[in-house]
């Protein structure tokens, strides 16, 4: 199998390295425009005014230029989550911030990408779909430290596992992003992303014990009565 994550040998000198960031700009205007089926190594080439072996000799192919792509754009998603999270505010006040913030980079400054890792973080085949779990693991990570420091707080409930809450978050947003991107339409962020931690965060909130106990109290003494006026 090919090397996927790393150029075919490393940058000797400012020139090569210059040459490996040009390569890699193309390439991601390239899949963006295009998309991973679409997209050849020739056309990067022929937009960059090089040959295709220039490409080649730094590297393997398509598959590690899209997946290389793809680890910087992540890289600069969560460099943004790093330097921007408000950790000073609450939970809900973070978890709003990495909301917007993801709506923003996906739907504002990276379209193209957006649909690309839609796409092909569904795929089962040998191409791309393989390498997605841990790139997806490592760009999921911010919202996962972003839970687990609330549940230190005790903002967080204790009581469900972190991925299960990070799925409830991450889900509604990918169906979003798919919608606005189909319908070609403009999603209002703000008012998105406060809606969307509304409907969230009570469900992200620790469970009042003594609260759940009442309920069910009177739910069997509801239905107590209901049995009794049935008779």
């Amino acid at each position: 199998m090919e090397e996927i994550t790393t150029p075919r040998r490393v940058p000797a000198g400012a020139k090569a390295e210059q040459r490996i960031r040009d390569i890699l700009r193309v390439s991601r205007e390239v899949f963006a425009e295009l998309g991973y089926e679409r997209a050849t190594t020739t056309e990067i080439a022929q937009r960059l005014g090089v040959s295709e072996a220039t490409v080649f000799t730094y590297f393997h192919g398509k598959r590690a230029l899209c997946v290389r792509v793809i680890e910087d754009w992540y890289d600069e998603i969560i460099d943004t989550f790093e330097q921007g999270m408000p950790r000073g505010q609450s939970t809900r006040a973070q978890l709003t911030f990495y909301v917007k913030t993801h709506l923003q980079l996906f739907l504002i400054q990276g379209t193209g990408l957006c649909a690309l890792v839609l796409s092909e973080g569904r795929a089962k085949g040998p191409d791309l779909g393989e390498v997605f779990v841990p790139l997806q693991r490592r760009y999921t990570a911010p919202l996962m430290d972003l839970l687990a420091r609330g549940r230190e707080n005790g903002e967080i409930r204790d009581d469900l596992p972190l991925s299960l809450m990070r799925s409830a978050i991450l889900g509604p947003m990918e169906h979003i992003l798919w919608d606005a991107i189909a319908r070609e339409r403009e999603v209002d962020i703000d008012k998105t992303a406060s809606d969307m931690v509304a409907l969230l965060w009570p469900a992200l909130l620790p469970v009042n014990v003594e609260a759940e106990k009442l309920r069910a109290f009177y739910g069997e003494v509801g239905a107590a009565l209901r049995k009794v006026e049935g008779a």
